[in-house]
């Protein structure tokens, strides 16, 4: 695991000693009991959901405790429609003086790791029973693919390269940021990898002589993956700029802080997910205004597009890094539904006559 992953989990691992710090010993259990199979950001969702769940039980089932004095007999002792009230309340609610809401993706997530909970409490026999198996997952209705199309891609990297649809700051930093924003978008539509990848690659995990990288997938697993000859152009003219800009720019060069990184900020900091998604929809905008677009939505781009090349879901779970071919059937089912009409379309039968 290469540096930056280190001390991105290094971080996370803080964060969760601090958030269990408040709460039952129980939940230190229950994490330490899940963590040779789960990564360290899975375990920091879980701890934060399920502290979620404690203030929403100190609010309005056990007022007057805090969450360390909640026990398990408090957890055990809920009905399904006390599960029920805390995920619909979800819609809704504020935590840290802020007001926020829950989608069906994320209200699906906040119970899957309640059930996890309460499963692990379950079969170390801390309670005798869970409540969550009496409450239903909320149901997820299926979104439209949100990609871009041919002509779309199109403005986008036009909009990098010349900048006309930008506003006059946009410009300004477009100027001295084109030739890593130009890779980065190509590396996107390219090979489909995550920001959370992206961000995290190392100048030596480019191979420019066989068009390959090494990716750290989710889970800190490596893949080699393998570049189209327009993205292998665009980062070959990154790094000879970024090479000529360390030598020459001194006060760039001082700025420097991790220099095994592929992609800076203009601070000299290895580059963020949130600047990332910033400058993503920056040039997305102008090139597609009635799509929001996101780092993700490159990546379903790419898939998209190979899939239409390919129709091999395995060969799209592959290169995406689904550890599930189902997670990938599961988005991509429009794609087959495409195919399965243009099969129909294609297909001819002979009348009576043989025609």
């Amino acid at each position: 695991m290469s540096d930056y992953f280190k001390q991105r989990d290094d971080k996370n691992l803080e964060k969760i000693d601090r958030l269990l710090a408040e709460m039952p010993e129980f939940v230190g259990q229950f994490i330490v009991g899940i963590s040779s199979q789960t990564s360290v950001l899975t375990r920091l969702n879980y701890v934060t959901d399920i502290g979620i769940f404690f203030s929403y039980l100190i609010k309005y089932k056990y007022p007057g405790k805090t969450m360390a004095e909640l026990s398990a007999n408090d957890i055990e002792c809920l009905a399904p429609h006390d599960i029920e009230r805390y995920i619909d309340g979800l819609s809704s609610y504020v935590l840290g003086g802020k007001r926020l809401s829950c989608g069906e993706k994320a209200k699906e997530r906040k119970l899957s790791s309640l059930r996890s909970l309460y499963k692990y409490l379950y079969k170390k026999e801390i309670i005798s029973s869970n409540v969550t198996l009496k409450v239903d997952m909320p149901k997820l209705h299926d979104k439209p693919i949100v990609r871009l199309e041919p002509d779309e891609v199109g403005r986008l990297i036009d909009t990098v390269a010349c900048g006309d649809m930008l506003t006059e700051r946009e410009k300004s930093y477009n100027s001295v940021t084109k030739e890593r924003d130009m890779a980065i978008m190509y590396v996107f539509l390219g090979t489909g990898i995550r920001v959370s990848e992206l961000v995290g690659l190392n100048r030596n995990d480019i191979d420019f002589e066989n068009s390959s990288f090494v990716v750290t997938r989710k889970g800190g697993n490596r893949s080699i993956l393998y570049m189209p000859v327009e993205t292998l152009d665009a980062l070959r003219t990154y790094v000879d700029w970024l090479d000529e800009q360390i030598a020459n720019n001194t006060e760039f060069a001082a700025k420097i802080k991790d220099p095994d990184a592929l992609f800076y900020s203009l601070q000299g900091t290895r580059i963020g997910v949130r600047t990332v998604e910033k400058l993503v929809k920056k040039y997305a905008s102008p090139a597609a205004p009635l799509k929001k677009i996101t780092p993700h939505k490159l990546r379903s781009t790419y898939a998209t597009n190979l899939y239409r090349e390919t129709e091999d879901i395995y060969v799209v779970a592959d290169v995406l890094g689904h550890s599930d071919v189902n997670t990938t059937k599961k988005h991509y089912a429009q794609m087959s539904e495409e195919h399965k009409k243009h099969a129909a379309e294609v297909t001819r039968i002979a009348d009576r006559d043989g025609n």
